[in-house]
């Protein structure tokens, strides 16, 4: 179903609700630029990393297309989907019903969540919508969780600290966004709704979260103007 959430006047701030799961995968396709390169990239790490099986946790799973892509290759691991929005997880529920594969989708707050011990954390533009200081104890909560060398693969909007580069950043952003067919109306509206919803780190800021709350390693894998893919390693 084609993304029309915002071709009308808002009401109120983004929240993933019914309207806007039943258009969820159209809208990614159309507002994040590359996103099925990353979640490729992402599919590569986490299946090297469960090349032995284990479990990997995807932290607001939305529509649970990247573990649906990893199950259908994969049959060996403990694959499970948190999320807290219902009208999120029946539309993933449905997907993995029609693909016949074996996840778990749970309604549960991944701030809250009692983790097992595990060898891969995903997490797809979700860390921006967590206030700045509840967001660096869940990372700290990640890295506790997983095991020795296991990894936490997390895709963002970022934000430059440079004044005129971030404005062009942003420029081109929506410049993408308009040759998706997105107009000038859909995407002030869009952007009005995420306003204090959505609050992103620069790159650095991200690495320096990921590192403080003990990983050995992080760094960018994939990025384009203000969106990109990390990957930390306990």
């Amino acid at each position: 179903m084609n993304d029309k959430v915002f071709s009308k006047p808002i009401k109120k701030q983004f929240e993933f609700d019914e309207e806007v799961a039943a258009v969820f995968d159209d809208m990614l396709n159309r507002s994040v630029p590359f996103y099925e390169q990353s979640q490729e990239m992402t599919k590569f790490f986490a299946l090297k990393a469960l090349d032995n099986g284990g479990i990997m946790y995807d932290l607001g799973c939305s529509t649970a297309s990247l573990l649906i892509s990893i199950a259908k290759q994969l049959s060996s691991a403990r694959l499970v989907g948190l999320d807290n929005s219902d009208a999120m997880l029946e539309q993933a529920r449905k997907k993995a019903h029609a693909f016949n594969v074996d996840i778990e989708l749970l309604n549960a707050d991944i701030l809250e969540y009692d983790y097992e011990q595990a060898d891969v954390f995903v997490s797809s533009y979700t860390l921006q919508f967590i206030r700045p200081l509840v967001r660096e104890e869940l990372v700290k909560k990640i890295a506790d969780a997983l095991k020795k060398d296991g990894v936490f693969i997390f895709s963002e909007k970022v934000i430059s600290h440079h004044p005129k580069l971030n404005k062009d950043l942003i420029e081109h952003y929506y410049d993408f966004k308009k040759k998706q067919g997105y107009s000038e109306f859909e995407i002030s509206q869009k952007r009005e709704a995420l306003e204090n919803v959505l609050v992103p780190y620069s790159e650095d800021e991200n690495i320096k979260m990921a590192k403080n709350a003990g990983f050995s390693h992080c760094e960018v894998v994939f990025r384009w103007a203000n969106f990109a893919t990390f990957i930390a390693i306990k």
